[in-house]
């Protein structure tokens, strides 16, 4: 991770193409500094030079990879009969009273509330 020289904020990685190239760039969101991401070499032990280009650093994750980072728990679902469920919490009535938890089925993706 790197940082802006001029204002201290992160920079992110973009593509810039001119001169029919396209190259790696690192820009700050906030006052478009530019700075040339460099080629990062890496030397193996028997003394042979690996060179990475642009590609090989930036991560594309599409629908398809379908990350959950939301907790799950064994419970029935009552539509699919699936065992494994995605489950949060919301502060539905006043702050006096218990939230409520909601579950997700991970097969289905049926919604339901947890019955207290």
């Amino acid at each position: 991770m790197e940082f802006c020289e001029k204002c201290g904020s992160r920079l992110a990685p973009k593509k810039d193409s001119s001169d029919n190239q396209v190259s790696l760039m690192l820009v700050c969101n906030k006052c478009q500094y530019k700075k040339p991401k460099s080629e990062e070499k890496l030397i193996r032990s028997n003394g042979k030079i690996i060179e990475h280009g642009p590609k090989q650093y930036v991560a594309v994750i599409g629908k398809e990879a379908q990350l959950s980072t939301m907790p799950t728990v064994h419970i029935e679902c009552t539509r699919c009969g699936n065992n494994t469920a995605n489950v949060w919490q919301v502060q539905t009535r006043g702050s006096d009273e218990s939230s409520t938890q909601f579950l997700r089925c991970t097969n289905c993706n049926y919604t339901f509330r947890e019955s207290t």
